[in-house]
C-alpha cells in the first residue's frame, strides 16, 4: 500500500448555483490544489463509478519534497453527486486506485470552527455533516484525515442548512482567497510531510 496515490476529496454540490456556498469550500480548495499542480478535472463514470460520471477527477503531484523532488501522486476528485451522497464516488475511487483508508483525505466546511481557520483530524465524529457521514458509511471507516475548513456558526437562529447553503459574505470574501490558500497547504503538507507534523504547523498559533 505504500506506492498507492493519496485521495484527496473536495466535498460539495454540483451546479453553478452551488458554487459559491460555505458548504462548497472543500471544492475550492481542490481547484487551488489543481491550479498549483497544473491539471485539470475530467469526468470519470463508465466501468469505475456507473453509467454516469459521478466525479471529475484529476492525477497530481503535491508539494515538493527535500531536494526539490515532486510531491507524492494524488488523485484529485471532486464528487459530481449531492453532498449527502458523496460517499458513493470516495469509496469507488478508493477501490480502483487501491487507495486504503489512511491516505484518503476529505476537505470540507465545519461549522464548529472559526471562519478562516483550517484543523486537521483523523477519525471522529461527523458533527452532523451529512457529507462525512454518508463517506464513513460508504467507506466503512471513520479512519481517513479530514481537512476541516472553518466557516463558523450561524448568526442568530438562521439554520445551520441554510447558513451553509449561502455564499459567503461580503467581508469573508475578501479572506477566502487566504482561507482557500491555506486549507490547500494544509493538504500538501498532510501528503509530504504526515499529519502529525501538518496538526503542529496549523494548530500552532503564529
Amino acid at each position: 500500500m505504500s506506492d498507492a496515490p493519496w485521495l484527496v476529496v473536495g466535498l460539495g454540490n454540483p451546479g453553478a448555483q452551488y458554487a459559491g456556498n460555505r458548504h462548497n469550500v472543500g471544492q475550492m480548495v481542490l481547484d487551488e490544489l489543481a491550479r498549483r499542480a497544473g491539471v485539470t478535472f475530467a469526468s470519470r463514470g463508465g466501468g469505475l463509478l456507473g453509467r454516469r460520471p459521478q466525479a471529475a477527477t484529476a492525477d497530481a503531484r503535491l508539494g515538493t519534497l527535500p531536494g526539490g523532488v515532486p510531491g507524492p501522486r494524488v488523485v484529485l476528485a471532486k464528487p459530481t453527486t449531492y453532498m449527502n451522497v458523496s460517499g458513493g464516488p470516495v469509496a469507488a475511487l478508493a477501490r480502483y486506485h487501491d487507495v486504503p483508508p489512511e491516505r484518503v483525505v476529505v476537505v470540507h466546511d465545519e461549522l464548529d470552527i472559526p471562519f478562516a481557520d483550517v484543523r486537521l483530524k483523523r477519525g471522529g465524529g461527523e458533527g452532523g455533516h451529512n457529507g462525512l457521514r454518508d463517506t464513513t458509511k460508504a467507506l466503512g471507516t471513520k479512519d481517513y484525515v479530514r481537512v476541516r475548513v472553518g466557516v463558523g456558526r450561524p448568526p442568530g437562529r438562521q439554520d445551520p442548512a441554510d447558513f451553509v447553503l449561502k455564499d459567503f459574505s461580503g467581508p469573508e470574501r475578501k479572506d477566502l482567497p487566504w482561507l482557500v490558500d491555506r486549507a490547500a497547504d494544509a493538504v500538501e503538507a498532510v501528503v509530504t510531510d504526515g499529519l502529525e507534523a501538518a496538526q503542529l504547523r496549523f494548530h500552532t498559533k503564529a
